[in-house]
């Protein structure tokens, strides 16, 4: 078997798109039209109104990638290591998320969840447990004194079954967590994109890509913009509409990659060859289910990461049933790593999309792993649904990787700047699951801890 190849591919790295002078500016430029981006956007704008906002998403609407190919979980904040930017953003956006929900009327559901254990993985639900306990309330957060971060109990098997009677006899312990929900993921980001629109400074722009980026520098060349001088700073970001061969360069003062399973393409632009960022990429697919086993469901059901020769606890969180508003089964999403082509050209950059049509070969495998925790379910029940693809910065097997968010400058750093952090890129990078959930307190972070506390060169 062939390792596995992560991209390392640079933006405009066959240099089809010549250096162009900026023809306009702007403060704060977006791209990526996820969730994520949405919510910086948003945040952007609401913070700081006197000054431009733009959002840049390459497809016609928002969420036409990860946004719109996960569980549309709000996650409880359970999983990951305590210190970790993964739990501190997931609980805090969890809370923030639900406010939302609330104030705007967006469809959701706190359904609750069950982690379920077999007797060989009752020692992990209950590490999770006693961490659940030890947690302490993120940056800020809201609460009332004594009051937890993250309520959890421990129950025997049969107090799980009271629960979900079609739960296997082999499920000795579970975990329950009361904060787990579900959403409406597409009016959440809707209600983003309404803010951004009647905001004063923010604009959307879609079906517009960026093909090229450089640092600005004033003594290149003469420039046609009035208000553009040697105390700018930034990045001259190059785009193109639809599939014009031509496109327009502006001045963004600030610019922030939120491009999810692109964002190592747009770094890698002014990294040299050897420092480039692979990125590698997960397919995980969704099965639809109408049949037996399932009687009365009403929890998201977790089964334990794999441990053993397969581990992947960091990597996935197990094949596991969730509902929709509707209350209608699916499962998933199951992992299966793909690799990028042999040839590093950004021509390739978009090689995940053809693994994105749904197709009947991972229903038997994903069968087997729900069946372990669901024996009443059939194989004839399933069907495919949709696949998502995961964005990574580690390969299988490797150790758990936080959200990284990352600055960059251009060579002269500018304090004189009108925006807060004087000419910065901040990429962010690897954000996949709790990425929805932590949407909003990543927007938070990188405005009020990252723009307004100045930045710093490397956040893990």
């Amino acid at each position: 078997m062939q390792p596995l190849r992560g991209l390392t591919a640079a933006l405009n790295g066959n240099g089809k798109f010549k250096y162009k002078h900026p023809e306009s500016i702007v403060d704060f430029l977006v791209v990526g039209g996820g969730v994520v981006g949405l919510a910086i956007a948003q945040r952007l704008s609401q913070r700081f109104p006197a000054l431009s906002t733009y959002l840049v998403e390459r497809h016609s609407r928002p969420g036409e990638e990860i946004s719109s190919r996960n569980s549309e979980v709000i996650h409880s904040g359970l999983y990951y290591p305590p210190d970790s930017l993964k739990t501190r953003l997931c609980l805090r956006g969890r809370d923030m998320i639900y406010e939302r929900c609330k104030a705007y009327h967006i469809p959701h559901r706190k359904t609750g969840k069950l982690v379920v254990a077999r007797v060989d993985q009752q020692s992990y639900i209950e590490n999770l447990y006693h961490k659940s306990l030890q947690l302490g309330w993120p940056p800020h957060s809201c609460h009332e004194p004594g009051q937890p971060v993250l309520p959890t109990t421990l129950l025997s098997g049969d107090q799980a079954r009271d629960l979900e009677p079609d739960l296997s006899k082999d499920i000795v312990a579970a975990l329950w967590c009361p904060e787990t929900g579900i959403l409406d993921s597409h009016s959440f980001m809707e209600s983003l994109e309404k803010d951004i629109i009647d905001s004063e400074g923010g604009d959307l722009v879609y079906s517009t890509s960026v093909v090229r980026v450089d640092p600005y520098e004033p003594s290149r060349g003469v420039t046609t913009v009035s208000d553009l001088d040697t105390r700018d700073n930034g990045w001259v970001v190059q785009t193109r509409t639809g599939s014009a061969d031509d496109g327009d360069a502006l001045l963004a003062r600030t610019l922030i990659n939120a491009t999810g399973l692109s964002s190592s393409l747009i770094l890698n632009t002014i990294l040299p060859e050897a420092a480039r960022i692979p990125m590698y990429y997960a397919r995980g697919s969704y099965a639809s289910y109408h049949g037996p086993g399932i009687s009365q469901i009403s929890h998201l059901i977790y089964p334990c990461p794999e441990l053993g020769e397969n581990a992947h606890a960091f990597h996935s969180l197990g094949t596991h049933l969730t509902l929709d508003l509707q209350g209608k089964v699916r499962f998933g999403p199951d992992i299966e790593w793909v690799s990028s082509p042999s040839s590093d050209s950004d021509q390739d950059a978009d090689f995940w999309t053809k693994y994105l049509t749904p197709d009947e070969s991972r229903l038997p495998e994903m069968h087997q792993a729900v069946i372990r925790y669901l024996p009443g379910v059939t194989l004839e029940g399933m069907q495919p649904d949709y696949v998502g693809m995961r964005p990574k910065l580690v390969p299988p097997k490797g150790d758990f990787q936080d959200f990284v968010f990352r600055t960059d400058y251009p060579t002269q750093r500018v304090t004189t700047n009108t925006s807060p952090l004087g000419g910065a890129m901040i990429s962010l990078l690897g954000i996949e699951s709790p990425g929805l959930t932590s949407s909003l307190a990543i927007a938070e972070y990188v405005v009020e801890d990252l723009l307004e506390a100045g930045g710093q060169e490397t956040e893990q």
